[in-house]
């Protein structure tokens, strides 16, 4: 009798080729150790700047007993009207914000020209120009030396005196040369046989190309200009004219500090001398100054936000 083998049905078949997968916990537990992490890393970060917020909108003799954390006991518009009083700071804020533009402009174009001109293999003395603007990031002249050329170059008492010295940036020139060099050599090849010289290639295929990079050397040039106070204490403090946002804010608070919270300051708000001392206090003024030092830049940050990540992976690593 003939052996006879039986053909497995539909069912049997579909059952028998069916690989069986077995749950694994370690994705569960890692999606929920890194959420608790983001979680905890984004409170983090953005609670001081939160509670900022609320002293600055608290009453003075209020936060000096502690105990604010992301609501204001007494609110109130105090602390920024005693940092709006004074009509310099309006001034200073235009002042600041034409420092900015104009030295993250003439920043990109002419650190970006630097980069490009040393990126190419052709031009022989790229290397020890490169060093050179390397060794610039660990020796300067010092504080003495600096002053005297600014002093030489008739800068002193100068608004250029921003924006002159910050025109190029060595560290700056290395990200964007070597962000350069990934761009393909074929590019440029092919604008040289259609007859384009350097000026042109680097106008119409190297700095359109470097957008990212562009962006996340902006954000770092603008954030340092806007930020910067010193240079104004040492080459134009003797012109108020010229004074910036962040060198009046510094003397606001360094005066708050004084006589406990300055009731001078407070009193040309509208108030008077007592109640000065009881809703004005350095706590709260320095509140209230960081706040409106940081407010402009956070509201740059996000259009810039989506450029800031590549351009600086791919700039700062050659592929």
């Amino acid at each position: 009798m003939a052996n006879q083998t039986i053909s497995p049905g539909p069912a049997t078949a579909a059952t028998a080729t069916k690989p069986v997968r077995k749950k694994s916990v370690e994705p569960i537990l890692f999606n929920t150790f890194n959420t608790l992490f983001m979680i905890g890393l984004v409170v983090v970060t953005l609670y001081p700047f939160l509670n900022t917020i609320v002293v600055s909108l608290n009453a003075g003799n209020d936060t000096i007993r502690g105990g604010i954390y992301l609501w204001p006991r007494e609110f109130t518009w105090q602390n920024y009207k005693a940092v709006f009083a004074s009509g310099t700071i309006y001034d200073a804020f235009w002042i600041s914000v034409a420092r900015t533009v104009l030295s993250t402009l003439l920043n990109l174009v002419l650190t970006t020209m630097l980069a490009y001109t040393l990126s190419r293999r052709e031009y022989v003395f790229r290397k020890p120009i490169t060093l050179i603007f390397i060794l610039t990031m660990y020796f300067n002249a010092g504080l003495i030396p600096g002053y005297f050329l600014m002093k030489d170059l008739h800068l002193l008492n100068s608004f250029w005196v921003y924006v002159i010295p910050s025109m190029i940036s060595a560290f700056n020139m290395i990200v964007i040369r070597t962000y350069i060099g990934t761009i393909p050599e074929s590019l440029v090849e092919s604008a040289r046989i259609d007859g384009a010289g350097d000026f042109k290639i680097f106008i119409r295929i190297i700095f359109p190309l470097c957008k990212p990079v562009l962006a996340t050397i902006a954000l770092f040039v603008a954030v340092g200009a806007w930020n910067s106070w010193f240079d104004a204490f040492i080459y134009t403090s003797s012109r108020q004219e010229l004074s910036t946002l962040q060198y009046e804010l510094m003397k606001l608070l360094s005066s708050s500090m004084n006589a406990n919270s300055n009731p001078a300051v407070a009193a040309g708000a509208g108030m008077t001398k007592d109640s000065a001392v009881n809703m004005v206090t350095p706590i709260s003024i320095r509140a209230a100054v960081t706040v409106v030092a940081s407010v402009p830049i956070l509201l740059v940050y996000p259009f810039m936000q989506k450029y800031f990540v590549v351009g600086l992976n791919v700039g700062s690593v050659k592929e």
